[in-house]
């Protein structure tokens, strides 16, 4: 019997890149699933490959066990689908944007949890925000408010700095999960 597969939760403040950076992997690592997360947001809002939901959607979904995690943030609501338990337990590693207040949670859901904390300057959030004309200047701001919150001690944890060219983050990434054996 092949071991369980890996879930590896991609957190950082908004803006920093966590979607490109899975874009990457996804491509490195085409045997990886890429979860799509159910979102209370529409399909044409832009941002990640989605489900999209309706807040009432969401909620009778959350009531019939479609997630193995759910969770509410910046006015939405975010689930990822039950059946990764599955794909886990036959040895395929999956690979989620993850809010950094559901690592505890995430920690008890998926016994080989690993995290994959993206971070970028101030400077580098505040401008990539600014580009994707989602947010207004208030909703920028505060999205920058809560980019240094911390995350839960005792996780397996890699910091991956996304300042730079994609291809740095990426390789940093690739090494986190693919440690070499001593």
């Amino acid at each position: 019997m092949s071991a369980a597969g890996r879930f590896i939760a991609v957190v950082g403040p908004s803006g920093v890149g966590k979607d490109s950076l899975i874009d990457a992997l996804s491509q490195a690592r085409p045997q990886m699933r890429r979860v799509r997360r159910a979102i209370t947001r529409p399909a044409e809002a832009g941002g990640e490959a989605h489900l999209p939901r309706t807040p009432e959607g969401f909620a009778q979904a959350a009531e019939a066990g479609a997630f193995c995690l759910q969770w509410h943030a910046h006015g939405l609501s975010y689930g990822i689908p039950a059946d990764v338990q599955g794909d886990l337990a036959r040895g395929v590693d999956c690979i989620a944007n993850l809010s950094r207040g559901q690592l505890t949670h995430a920690a008890r859901a998926f016994p080989r949890l690993i995290v994959l904390h993206i971070t970028a300057s101030p400077e580098v959030l505040a401008a990539r925000l600014a580009g994707r004309g989602r947010e207004s200047a208030a909703q920028i701001a505060s999205r920058l408010a809560q980019a240094e919150k911390p995350l839960p001690e005792g996780l397996s944890t890699h910091r991956i700095c996304n300042d730079g060219p994609l291809q740095e983050a990426l390789a940093a990434a690739l090494t986190a999960l693919s440690p070499v054996q001593a």
